[in-house]
């Protein structure tokens, strides 16, 4: 293939073999995409990249001391985008895309899409935090929404097994840092906004704008209203929007009954059944259902799949143990993201509600008293322990979450070490309790200062089990 086919007005007629961004990767004949990043420059290691073959390098600057063309654009990682989506040929004008972006709900929300859309007899690609599916066939993922590059070549592979739709998480990195250039989605939805990443974003108005570019490139939307940030995308949406909510929207959920092995309620003439707990739930499947309005799916097989539909790993999963307590996994590391688990499950436990949880290190700091001031209202004991300290002392990430708890209604007690902690929960657990093991969800690793290790929350607490 030639540049000139991957990469617009560039006049220069040389042949490449692929695309990388990362030196180690490049290969004989390769395009060299020198991205300046967060953790390292690209723009060192071009040199790296001529040495094992490249033929050319594309770059913000010129890079010394080599002798390859180099091609210097104002932004690599808008230049990747356009070369990934030119290289693969375009992949998603050939499917129906469906994108969803929001702080919560995400993963749950595409699988329900996607249960839908087979149900009613189309194959699906998925791409999220959890991992990536072509149909049945699942794939690792390393961050909710990959680099361009990666993404256009899976959504090339979707093409080749037949997928009709692909429905992937959109996550506001992903719209900043341009991995999303040049996706034709069919349909945006926006679940909510609560406080994340501002780390990153540094206000949640800039957060918001993010999150709001995925309704400038879709042609329809779907808006939760009932979110205050929802009326303010709206606002500005370019596509045509249905909006949804439980007190506000064109599609409303009515007659809500919470049980504590899931949700019911009204919807457009439908009964809907999902065997998932919590108000949260009524959410995700109303956000589920807006999508497949959207491409036109019917009620009947819209009520069906719903009905169908099975949880997602580390969202509200129930541990299965042959105890008289109730153990329960759930990746929530926000403030609202705990909020709401903690309150589903005060609404249907007969005994006390006991809360494991830390927060990330590196990551907002501010939002570690609130989830501290949430856990100590809704819980009745709180066991606080680590999450991913990453480079951080863990016990300064602890120190930060009690700075919430000053007036806890809960008891509390710290225990640093993760695996000592859900040790003790268990051990201490009482008839009827409900224990929720907070922040991990999915992930089946713990990242500290010097090393990442392999830490997954089902094995540990079957291994506690196994002791008693």
């Amino acid at each position: 293939m030639k540049l000139n086919d991957i990469l617009c007005n560039t006049n220069l007629d040389i042949d490449v073999t692929g695309i990388a961004y990362d030196s180690r990767l490049v290969k004989e004949g390769n395009v060299f995409v020198a991205i300046t990043g967060f953790a390292t420059d690209g723009h060192i290691y071009g040199k790296k990249a001529e040495e094992l073959g490249a033929s050319c390098i594309v770059c913000e600057h010129q890079i010394e001391g080599v002798k390859i063309p180099c091609i210097i654009v104002d932004n690599s990682r808008k230049a990747l985008a356009q070369m990934a989506k030119n290289y693969y040929n375009d992949p998603t004008s050939k499917l129906k895309l469906i994108g969803v972006t929001g702080t919560n709900g995400k993963t749950t929300v595409t699988y329900l899409v996607k249960s839908i859309l087979e149900e009613n007899g189309e194959k699906v690609g998925l791409i999220g935090t959890n991992k990536n599916m072509i149909g049945n066939e699942e794939f690792h993922t390393e961050r909710t929404t990959p680099e361009s590059l990666e993404l256009m070549e899976l959504f090339s592979e979707m093409v080749k097994a037949n997928c009709t739709y692909a429905i992937m998480e959109v996550s506001s990195h992903s719209l900043c840092l341009h991995r999303v250039d040049g996706c034709n989605y069919q349909v945006g939805a926006f679940t909510n906004l609560t406080q994340d990443h501002l780390d990153f974003h540094g206000t949640m108005e800039n957060y918001m704008k993010a999150k709001s570019k995925l309704f400038d490139v879709c042609k329809k939307g779907v808006i939760n209203v009932d979110d205050e940030y929802g009326f303010k995308i709206l606002e500005n949406a370019k596509c045509d929007v249905l909006t949804f909510g439980i007190n506000d929207g064109k599609l409303k959920a009515e007659n809500i009954e919470y049980l504590s092995n899931g949700v019911r309620f009204d919807c457009d003439n439908m009964k809907i059944n999902l065997a998932i707990p919590g108000e949260f739930s009524v959410y995700n499947a109303l956000t589920a259902i807006s999508i497949c309005k959207q491409c036109g799916i019917s009620n009947d097989v819209i009520a069906s799949a719903l009905g169908k539909a099975k949880g997602v790993k580390g969202r509200a999963e129930v541990v299965d143990c042959d105890k008289d307590y109730t153990l329960l996994i759930d990746y929530a590391h926000t403030p609202d993201g705990l909020e709401n688990i903690l309150k589903s499950v005060r609404g249907f436990a007969k005994g006390r509600v006991v809360a494991v949880f830390g927060c990330g290190g590196d990551r907002d700091k501010t939002k570690r008293p609130k989830m501290g001031k949430i856990a100590g209202k809704l819980a009745d004991l709180c066991i606080v322990t680590s999450d991913n300290p990453r480079s951080e002392e863990p016990s300064e990430i602890i120190r930060d979450i009690l700075d919430g708890m000053d007036d806890a209604m809960a008891e509390y007690v710290v225990i640093e070490n993760r695996r000592d902690a859900i040790e003790y929960a268990i051990k201490h657990a009482k008839t009827d309790d409900v224990i929720v093991f907070a922040g991990k969800g999915h992930e089946d690793y713990q990242i500290l200062k010097d090393k990442t290790i392999h830490f997954d929350e089902r094995e540990v607490i079957k291994d506690v089990l196994n002791k008693l």
